[in-house]
Protein backbone atom coordinates (compact mmCIF):
# COMPACT_ATOMS: atom_id res chain seq x y z
CA UNK A 1 0.00 0.00 0.00
CA UNK A 2 0.95 3.53 -0.84
CA UNK A 3 0.34 6.24 1.66
CA UNK A 4 0.94 10.15 1.71
CA UNK A 5 2.42 11.57 4.88
CA UNK A 6 3.04 14.89 5.83
CA UNK A 7 6.49 15.69 7.78
CA UNK A 8 7.08 19.03 10.12
CA UNK A 9 10.04 20.13 12.18
CA UNK A 10 9.44 21.28 15.57
CA UNK A 11 11.19 24.11 17.48
CA UNK A 12 13.34 21.00 18.78
CA UNK A 13 14.43 19.82 15.47
CA UNK A 14 12.53 17.07 15.51
CA UNK A 15 10.94 15.67 12.50
CA UNK A 16 6.91 14.83 13.57
CA UNK A 17 5.60 12.80 10.41
CA UNK A 18 1.20 12.03 10.38
CA UNK A 19 -0.64 10.08 7.88
CA UNK A 20 -3.49 12.11 7.06
CA UNK A 21 -5.25 8.51 5.75
CA UNK A 22 -4.63 7.32 9.18
CA UNK A 23 -6.06 9.80 11.26
CA UNK A 24 -4.16 9.11 14.33
CA UNK A 25 -1.50 7.48 13.25
CA UNK A 26 1.92 9.70 13.84
CA UNK A 27 5.28 9.29 14.89
CA UNK A 28 8.50 11.32 14.80
CA UNK A 29 11.87 11.22 14.28
CA UNK A 30 15.40 12.86 15.08
CA UNK A 31 16.35 12.77 11.17
CA UNK A 32 13.95 12.51 8.44
CA UNK A 33 15.45 8.89 7.45
CA UNK A 34 14.77 8.08 11.22
CA UNK A 35 11.04 9.29 11.19
CA UNK A 36 10.33 7.96 8.17
CA UNK A 37 11.28 4.34 9.32
CA UNK A 38 9.23 4.98 12.25
CA UNK A 39 6.19 5.98 10.84
CA UNK A 40 6.50 2.66 8.44
CA UNK A 41 6.22 0.49 11.65
CA UNK A 42 3.42 2.95 13.08
CA UNK A 43 0.99 2.64 10.05
CA UNK A 44 1.86 -1.26 10.21
CA UNK A 45 0.78 -1.23 14.50
CA UNK A 46 -2.13 1.42 13.33
CA UNK A 47 -3.44 -0.79 10.07
CA UNK A 48 -3.48 -3.83 12.60
CA UNK A 49 -5.21 -2.24 15.46
CA UNK A 50 -8.03 -1.19 12.33
CA UNK A 51 -8.07 -5.17 11.36
CA UNK A 52 -8.85 -6.02 15.23
CA UNK A 53 -11.47 -3.55 15.81
CA UNK A 54 -13.29 -4.14 12.54
CA UNK A 55 -12.87 -0.50 11.09
CA UNK A 56 -12.29 0.17 7.59
CA UNK A 57 -8.57 0.37 6.92
CA UNK A 58 -8.52 3.32 4.69
CA UNK A 59 -10.34 6.57 4.54
CA UNK A 60 -9.89 8.30 1.18
CA UNK A 61 -9.13 11.95 1.76
CA UNK A 62 -8.43 14.61 -0.97
CA UNK A 63 -5.51 17.19 0.33
CA UNK A 64 -4.87 20.13 -0.52
CA UNK A 65 -1.49 21.76 0.53
CA UNK A 66 -1.36 25.40 0.21
CA UNK A 67 1.76 27.09 1.91
CA UNK A 68 0.75 30.20 4.05
CA UNK A 69 3.08 32.89 4.68
CA UNK A 70 2.22 35.54 7.48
Amino acid sequence: MEFKIVFEKDDDGVYIVTVPSLPGCISQGNTKKEALENIKEAIELHMESLVKDGVPLIRKQEIETIAVNL
